[in-house]
């Protein structure tokens, strides 16, 4: 099983230019995290970069133009996670602001046309009669189905913010950071982030070349598609570099408002989320889950027609439908999960050195919507890469991959391709995250490569979990005012973690909440007449493996908002005796 290690973070060894006001927690938290100068900390839309660094832009805003003149059809090619619906959404409600009057949506089904503008998917989308096609959060790697498109007279113009391979699709316009030759600052826009940037670009070149006061429509204020920017930023995972900060951070402002799209406040409230206090993670942990379940389980036109719906009531019932969706993919995870501990059972019991480099997992009638998140639930638990298979239909079967820091999955994945030619027969991803596919029958050989591989580049990472922390917090400081400074700090997320503390503290009192909860009451080392409230998710049987009633424990410190009272709460990471941790 996997040890773990309490490792600090250190604040970054340069002159300190943060403002004199901040308390010294938030600095130290600020400074960890690289930020050394106030304009890091500006977060207004003005501070964001400049559309016209995207290389293809004016390409595309010259297609776009040329398609509104005439009122072309424009048909939306989606990916069928989150990040694909509220890029959908964010280009289905931009461009009819804009003047755009024939926008319709295409979503890929998971289980029958796989990921992507697919030839297939061409085909399909031919029967609406498209002038221009729009791929959304995919289409960087669609070259066959870019020549589909370009066979029947339909041109393509490609938003994407995944890694290109070696040769771009043949497409009339490409607009995406992460394209060779493009010099835009920020490379980790969300799909919905690339979208976004296209309509305000558009915007501009209509707002000079009079295009509103000739369609006879006001400008719009496209500020109004930044709550699904923001939601599709944070449910794809993406580093938080400034600029994405800032595109959260005015979402989240505007949710907070009450001037988000119905069908966000409704996923809200289905999920028992008070927006008036939303921060990213409620947007990562409960709005981007249950808008995942449609895409996981069966198409992901539902959830894009609720973030495109105005109507409260409607979008409120097919939130429900969402939710509805999101407890049935836990009830079949929660399945998975048992059947994979079984499987794993034999694992448990012999010595940490003989389990392998790599986790290989496949069950006959696993569900390929949630292999991803079942691969995540054990990489978390044995900290090595897990690659979970689920049948894909005549032969084949459909992995989903997880990796650890320090081995970057899809070079793993990539090495043992080129080593055993025709031994996977389709691959992608990035360095913690991969899918793949690969005839059954191979599943030992590949099995075996894999590990072999993961072995040689892991090092001493297997087997060894690690929660970083911004240090230890003084009993004084585990109080409200600072826990609401926290809080509204952010947003935080990847690449700009939320702050997390370790300390030692004295268990007061504890009791088991909903059969896997712990409450406790925790009183600090250094004044244990102060006692605070903790929560530790998913740990109810933690302290059974405990021998003493010291901890060190990893927490954050959060607020505690129950039947109009704000209380400091802290929210347990990670529990030890205090003598056992590192």
């Amino acid at each position: 099983m996997t040890s773990l290690r309490f490792n600090r973070r250190t604040p970054a060894d340069a002159e300190d230019a943060l403002p004199g006001t901040l308390h010294p927690v938030l600095r130290r938290v600020y400074l960890a995290r690289g930020i050394t100068s106030p304009r890091e900390l500006e977060l207004g839309l003005d501070r964001l970069h400049s559309p016209e660094l995207l290389k293809g832009i004016g390409e595309a805003v010259d297609l776009l133009c040329g398609m509104r003149e005439s009122q072309r059809r424009l048909l939306i090619v989606a990916d069928f996670d989150a990040d694909g619906a509220t890029s959908c959404a964010v280009a289905v409600r931009g461009l009819r602001l804009l003047g755009f009057q024939h926008v319709d949506y295409l979503v890929p089904n998971r289980f029958e046309h796989g990921y992507g503008l697919t030839p297939d998917i061409v085909d399909i989308a031919a029967q609406r009669h498209p002038d221009l096609i729009i791929t959304v959060d995919n289409g960087i790697s669609s070259l066959e189905g870019v020549a589909r498109a370009n066979a029947l007279g339909i041109q393509v113009l490609v938003t994407d913010h995944h890694l290109p391979g070696p040769e771009l699709p043949a497409a009339a316009a490409i607009v995406n950071p992460n394209q060779p030759g493009d010099d835009f600052p920020s490379k980790h826009l969300a799909g919905v982030g690339v979208i976004f940037y296209l309509l305000l670009a558009l915007r501009r070149r209509l707002r000079e070349s009079g295009g509103f006061a000739r369609g006879g429509i006001e400008e719009p204020n496209l500020a109004a598609l930044l709550d699904l920017v923001a939601l599709g930023t944070v449910a794809d995972v993406v580093p938080l570099d400034h600029n994405n900060r800032i595109l959260v951070e005015q979402g989240l402002r505007r949710i907070r408002a009450g001037k988000c799209c119905a069908g966000i406040a409704a996923l809200l409230q289905v999920a028992k989320r008070d927006a008036r206090h939303v921060v990213a993670s409620d947007l990562g942990f409960a709005v981007g889950p249950r808008l995942n379940a449609a895409g996981r389980l069966t198409e992901m036109g539902r959830g894009v027609e609720c973030l495109l719906s105005d109507r409260p009531a409607k979008a409120l019932a097919m939130a429900c439908e969402l939710d509805a969706l999101n407890r049935e993919r836990r009830r079949i995870e929660a399945e998975m999960q048992a059947e994979a501990s079984l499987d794993l059972a034999g694992l448990e019991v012999e010595p940490e050195a003989v389990l392998p480099a790599a986790l290989v997992l496949h069950r006959s009638g696993w569900h390929q919507g949630v292999i991803g998140i079942l691969a995540s639930r054990i990489k978390a638990r044995y900290h090595r890469p897990v690659i979970v298979f689920a049948d894909g239909g005549n032969g084949v079967l459909k992995g989903s991959a997880r990796s650890i820091a320090g081995v970057h999955i899809r070079d793993v994945l990539e090495r043992v391709a080129v080593q055993n030619a025709g031994l996977i027969l389709r691959f992608g991803g990035h360095a913690m995250a991969a899918g793949l596919t690969l005839a059954a029958e191979r599943l030992e050989e590949f099995e075996i490569a894999l590990c072999a591989e993961v072995a040689r580049v892991a090092g001493d990472e297997l087997g060894c979990g690690h929660i970083v922390t911004d240090g230890a917090l003084r009993a004084d400081d585990l109080a409200l005012d600072l826990a609401r400074q926290l809080q509204s700090a952010g947003p935080w997320g990847q690449g700009f973690p939320e702050p997390v503390f370790d300390g030692r503290f004295r268990i007061a009192s504890h009791r088991v909440l909903g059969g896997e909860h712990l409450k406790l009451t925790l009183c600090p080392e250094d004044d244990e007449q102060r006692c605070i409230d903790a929560i530790a998710f998913r740990q109810a049987g933690v302290l059974d493996t405990l021998r003493s009633d010291r901890l060190c424990i990893a927490y954050r410190l959060e607020v505690n908002r129950y039947r109009g009272e704000s209380r400091p709460q802290l929210v347990v990471e990670a529990i030890r005796e205090a003598s056992t941790v590192p």
